[in-house]
């Protein structure tokens, strides 16, 4: 099958998804106001998880403009697996929102929480605790299987397990803000997919 169609899906999903953060992230920052200290996280982490992000976001964003620039890295996965793909990133859409209308005005970049945080458990949060990286997750490898390449996987692979990295230190924040509040919501709610980890 000609790329041209995948690549043409990958930049819909790719702008609605950028979209729908800007937005909530803008909002949010807005209302709450907060200077967030992204240091707080640790630096080498930090710049790590950023680097590769980077390099999620590049790699995708090379092979929509030319497959020629990252053919060296392309997976030859059959048709319906790259259909696959397509739904789990076209499902991870309407995720997206349901996770950013839930959190609110909570949404930051990085383990600091904002001065008037609250606890969310409800909406995604009910039955998973980081449901942003879980579903981030999901498009990622629904994008990865469109475009058939390899570097997407790994700047994903090792984006992923810097946040995985970063969970406790997020959620030793989270403690520190909400207490036995947050400890309970812990036992009681899976950290990415829930009723398994």
């Amino acid at each position: 099958m000609n790329d041209n169609i995948f690549r043409i899906l990958i930049l819909v999903l790719m702008v609605t998804a950028f979209s729908i953060s800007i937005y909530f992230r803008h909002k949010a920052q807005r209302k709450g106001g907060d200077t967030i200290d992204r240091t707080q996280e640790g630096v080498l982490l930090m710049i790590v998880l950023r680097v590769t992000g980077l390099g999620v976001w590049l790699s995708v964003l090379a092979y929509i403009i030319n497959p020629e620039w990252v053919a060296f890295a392309a997976l030859p996965f059959p048709d319906w697996l790259r259909w696959f793909g397509f739904v789990l990133a076209l499902l991870a859409l309407p995720l997206i929102i349901w996770m950013f209308r839930s959190l609110g005005d909570n949404i930051t970049d990085t383990v600091q929480t904002r001065t008037n945080a609250q606890l969310v458990a409800r909406g995604p949060y009910k039955y998973i605790r980081h449901p942003l990286y879980s579903i981030g997750a999901l498009f990622f490898i629904g994008l990865m299987l469109m475009a058939a390449n390899a570097l997407i996987l790994i700047f994903g692979a090792v984006a992923f397990t810097m946040l995985m990295l970063r969970t406790p230190k997020e959620e030793e924040k989270l403690v520190q803000k909400f207490g036995d509040e947050y400890r309970d919501y812990m036992e009681h709610t899976a950290r990415f997919i829930p009723g398994v980890i």
